[in-house]
Formats: C-alpha cells, sequence, structure tokens
C-alpha cells in the first residue's frame, strides 16, 4: 500500500471497520504509536489463532513500523457455545452425590455446582476456521487498515507543516548569525589587542606574530564550515521528507543538525550569537521529538 506513496506519514493512526455477514458480525480496530521497530499485539477470538503469523506478516507488510494494536471482535446472531457438557456423565456424578448426601442426612442444595466441577463433566469445543469466514475477516481487517493509513497520512501532512515551520526558522536564525558574525570577529580582534596593550608597550609588540597568534586563534573560534553543514544539513531535511519511509533517516539528520548548532554555541565567544544558538537548539529540539514519530 504504501511502499509506492511518497508522503511522509505519521506512526501514530486509528482505523476502525465493521462488517455484517450471514451468522455474525466482525469489527476490527487497529491503533499504533511510534516504535523503532514493528510491535504488533493480537487480541482476538481463538478461532483466528491459527492464522496469527498471516496477520502479524500482513501488518509488517502494511505498516513497516510501530507499536501496532489490534484488537478484532466477533458477535453472533445465532447462540454460539464453546463449551460442551457430558451429559451422561453429570447424570451419574448427580445421583451418587445425592445418594451420599441422602445417607448422610445432608442438603442436597448446590449440587449441581459441584457437579459442573467435576472432572470431564466439560470439555471445550474450538470452532473450526473455514476459509470463507478467513476472508470475511481480512476484509473488514483491510477495510481498518486502510482507515489508519488514511489516518497516518493526514497527520503526516500536519507534521511536514510543523518540519517546514521549524526549518524556516532555522533559517532565518542562521542568517542573523551570519550577519552578527563579522563584528563578532571584529570585536574579538579590538579586545584582544585592547587587552595586550594593557600589559605590554605597544612598541614592544611584535606585530608579525601578533598577526599570526591572532589568525590561529580566530580560527579556532571560526563557525563558516558549521554555518554551511547546518544549512546542508536543513535542506537535506526538506528533501528527505518526500522520500517514503524517511522517518529513521529524518532522525539522523536532525541529530546532526543538532550538532552543528551546538558546535556553533561553544565555539562562538558572543553572547549575541549564544541567545541565538539558545532559540536554535529549541527548535531542533522540537524537530527531534517529533521526528521520532514519522514512519
Amino acid at each position: 500500500m504504501q511502499q509506492n506513496d511518497t508522503m511522509l506519514q505519521s506512526m501514530t493512526g486509528y482505523g476502525k471497520a465493521s462488517a455484517d455477514f450471514t451468522d455474525k458480525t466482525i469489527t476490527v480496530e487497529i491503533r499504533s504509536l511510534n516504535s523503532k521497530g514493528m510491535d504488533a499485539s493480537l487480541r482476538m477470538p481463538s478461532v483466528y489463532r491459527e492464522k496469527e503469523i498471516e496477520i502479524r506478516n500482513e501488518l509488517a507488510k502494511l505498516f513497516e513500523r510501530g507499536k501496532v494494536d489490534v484488537s478484532v471482535n466477533v458477535e453472533y446472531r445465532s447462540e454460539q457455545s464453546s463449551v460442551q457438557i457430558n451429559t451422561t456423565l453429570a447424570e451419574a456424578y448427580f445421583k451418587q452425590l445425592s445418594t451420599l448426601a441422602k445417607k448422610l442426612n445432608q442438603s442436597e442444595s448446590g449440587l449441581m455446582e459441584i457437579v459442573m466441577r467435576m472432572p470431564d463433566v466439560t470439555k471445550s469445543v474450538s470452532s473450526a476456521l473455514d476459509e470463507n469466514d478467513y476472508k470475511n475477516f481480512m476484509q473488514v481487517f483491510k477495510a481498518a487498515a486502510e482507515q489508519m493509513t488514511t489516518f497516518r497520512k493526514t497527520e503526516g501532512k500536519s507534521l511536514e507543516v510543523e518540519f517546514s515551520k521549524r526549518n524556516l526558522l532555522l533559517l532565518n536564525y542562521l542568517e542573523q548569525i551570519e550577519k552578527t558574525d563579522p563584528l563578532r570577529i571584529e570585536n574579538i580582534k579590538k579586545r584582544i589587542h585592547k587587552n595586550l596593550e594593557e600589559f605590554i608597550a605597544i612598541e614592544k609588540i611584535d606585530k608579525n606574530r601578533f598577526e599570526q597568534e591572532l589568525i590561529y586563534y580566530l580560527e579556532k573560534i571560526d563557525v563558516t564550515e558549521e554555518k554551511t553543514r547546518l544549512r546542508t544539513h536543513i535542506k537535506h531535511y526538506t528533501d528527505t521528507m518526500k522520500e517514503p519511509g524517511a522517518g529513521r533517516k529524518l532522525n539522523f539528520i536532525a541529530q546532526e543538525m543538532g550538532r552543528e548548532v551546538n558546535t556553533i554555541g561553544s565555539k562562538a565567544n558572543d553572547a549575541a550569537i549564544q541567545q541565538i544558538v539558545v532559540l536554535m537548539k529549541d527548535e531542533v529540539e522540537k524537530i527531534k521529538e517529533q521526528t521520532l514519530n514519522v514512519l
């Protein structure tokens, strides 16, 4: 279903379908939350247990990842008994217990309760699942799965809008840093020169050595590469949103975005840029948190 669909999908979803058949009504509910892999939980009547592996395989094929909870309910219109009573054995138990009660001068009330608990009086009878029953079940199951996929796509659209907004904010903050950065470098140069003059007479300063040391220091606090890589990661993230099943890849890219922002903050040595970096970190954390929910 979704393998050929390039729309961003959420791992959160819900689908429900119900259908009436000759002797019963089948209802299937499917819920899903985010998970690193496929984690399926099935609650259904025992008659369908023989098909559990097939159902799990179908879930993995349809949804790929997520904590998926499937609940199946069957309502029969005619009386269905899953227990068979051995009436001959029950009668024999009752007669013997009744005779014993009279002999011991005891009350016979509650004897049937005792009889029904005696060995082999009751036994479970499992209904066989024929191909038509399973076909009917799969019809309802796939209808519920289709609803959940639609739900996931709708949530995916919301996530795409959210990510686009966050990435645009990051780009705006990055532009602010790029505008501020030249002034930061100039201020650092002036501060170092002023501090040096306070301890050493200006005529004693080796200008060539000073320039070399200054260049070395400025290279250590230069964030040009980090800014370039961050811009590249943001574009990569936006492009990857168009790919099918991009959740894991988006998560890796978001981690890289966070590393670049952290490095800019640690190297900047500037109050104005540090304030912008704090805002950027907040946006990246929101992106990382929401990316965990992407299929």
